[in-house]
């Protein structure tokens, strides 16, 4: 196993690393450094290669090429159960014939840790996940959210220097993932370990994590954190995957909103867009206005408008507001400060 360290420099290290198999590129060039106490999520669509990646940093996988280190250790050629890093899979995992507190205590047990140790470290744990009263409850007497937190108790129990997740909520319900996520965040927090976490919710993404690494094609689109990523996406894919956005082809600015071209990057009009969020779109009701609301759904604390305007569909968030309703013509306001350039 990997020696503990001391010092500050617990960061991960990849660089121009790449996967392929036989002929199918999974990866290409990926370079990312993860910090000390960073919890980043791996963010993208199926088949984006996020997966591949998490995999090839618990040593599951191998790369094809390039390098990958931690505390300035090469794990190139360190196997897996070698690396100490604690794993979380979106199936949990857990051992059906072991009871919550067996399965948390079962890495310290293969480590041959003295029975002192293996039972105050899972009392540790589960009164760190709130399932002390659950610990002789075998997994088929739990519900999915109290058998997530079984498997990240066991994965905490070794102390790992870097925590992976694989997708650990796509399994339970909505209310139960909102809460799951509360509840990793402050795991994380409190015991500071530096986390990766693998997922295809944005939304997910946007709630818990310090940097999104925005992956498609086995590639990287954009790194940066939840507000970087939502308000300043640097290309098409990552303002239309992250969130909401209405992407507008360079014409279609310069014939009806020219006042947006004063931030125009250089670059070719086939190349460039701009994004505007919905909510950054002001509705004004305007008998004679030149957009006419076409559809209005409702979602408790806002509306989400659909408004055709010049032949292009908008998507609009406004407060509620009964004065709004179908077929009303109103005026769009877009403020240059509130749209970013994107490279197509």
């Amino acid at each position: 196993m990997l020696a503990p360290e001391t010092g500050d420099n617990m960061t991960l290290e990849i660089s121009n690393v790449c996967k392929d198999f036989d002929s199918f590129v999974a990866l290409k060039d990926i370079n990312l450094t993860v910090g000390e106490h960073e919890f980043v999520c791996l963010l993208g669509p199926s088949g984006c290669g996020k997966t591949t990646l998490l995999r090839i940093i618990a040593g599951l996988l191998p790369l094809s090429s390039g390098s990958l280190s931690f505390a300035g250790k090469d794990l190139s050629h360190v196997p897996a159960r070698e690396r100490g890093f604690g794993i979380v899979f979106q199936s949990y995992s857990l051992f059906p014939n072991m009871t919550a507190a067996q399965n948390i205590g079962y890495g310290l047990r293969i480590r041959r840790e003295s029975a002192a140790r293996i039972e105050t470290r899972t009392q540790e744990l589960l009164n760190l996940i709130q399932l002390s009263h659950l610990a002789q409850r075998y997994p088929w007497q739990l519900s999915g959210g109290q058998q997530q937190r079984v498997a990240l108790a066991r994965a905490l129990a070794v102390d790992p220097k870097l925590i992976l997740l694989d997708e650990p909520l796509s399994a339970l319900d909505a209310r139960v993932r909102n809460e799951m996520r509360v509840e990793i965040r402050e795991v994380q927090r409190r015991l500071k370990i530096p986390t990766i976490m693998v997922t295809h919710d944005q939304e997910e993404a946007l709630m818990l994590a310090d940097r999104i690494v925005c992956m498609n094609n086995g590639g990287i689109e954009q790194v940066g954190s939840p507000q970087a990523l939502y308000l300043h996406p640097q290309t098409r894919f990552v303002a239309d995957f992250v969130g909401i956005s209405n992407l507008l082809s360079t014409a279609w600015v310069r014939a009806h909103l020219p006042h947006l071209l004063e931030s125009r990057p250089a670059g070719d009009d086939d190349a460039l867009e701009v994004c505007v969020r919905p909510e950054n779109i002001l509705v004004l009701p305007e008998v004679d206005g030149d957009a006419v609301i076409t559809a209005i759904t409702f979602l408790g604390n806002l509306s989400r408008l659909r408004v055709d305007w010049h032949d292009r569909m908008f998507i609009v968030e406004a407060p509620r507001a009964t004065a709004l309703q179908t077929g009303s013509r109103v005026r769009l306001q877009l403020d240059a400060q509130f749209c970013s350039w994107v490279r197509r």
